[in-house]
């Protein structure tokens, strides 16, 4: 991709859930949430999509700090940020998260081109168990990597 730059990475929404299918999409932002976004200062650690009854998709609970050298016409840090996707693709989503019992979770920041856009998974949440032998597959992939680095 041509004008790729990673901006965020939610890396505790893999450690949380199974991510089973991804989705690209715009978001809908103020002047000074651009500004921000493209100094890097946005947090994803708690962020989640929410699909209404009219079939819109909003991103919430996502941190984007006020641009430095914003002025009283700053964005709100927190507030609730609309997500461009076509129909289908919303129907769909909405369909898995109503019948199976996913969840939308927000997984990458980044800037293609001119645009910013989000990575939106679709899984399912791990149980205790599940993390825990997520765990021990890392710190054994981690031991392996440090024998064959000696």
């Amino acid at each position: 991709m041509t004008g790729f730059k990673l901006i965020a990475k939610n890396k505790r929404a893999y450690f949380e859930y199974e991510i089973s299918d991804t989705v690209e999409a715009g978001i809908a932002l103020k002047g000074t949430e651009v500004k921000s976004i493209r100094d890097g200062k946005v947090t994803l650690g708690e962020g989640w999509v929410s699909i209404d009854e009219d079939s819109q998709v909003y991103l919430k609970q996502v941190h984007i700090s006020h641009y430095t050298f914003g002025n009283i016409n700053n964005h709100a840090e927190d507030r609730p940020r609309k997500l461009l996707l076509k129909k289908k693709e919303i129907i769909r989503l909405q369909n898995q998260v109503h019948a199976k019992g996913y969840s939308l979770i927000p997984l990458k920041v980044y800037l293609k081109g001119q645009y910013v856009k989000v990575q939106l998974g679709l899984g399912k949440g791990k149980k205790s168990h599940d993390k825990r032998a997520t765990a021990k597959e890392r710190d054994a992939n981690r031991d392996i990597e440090r024998a064959l680095k000696r």
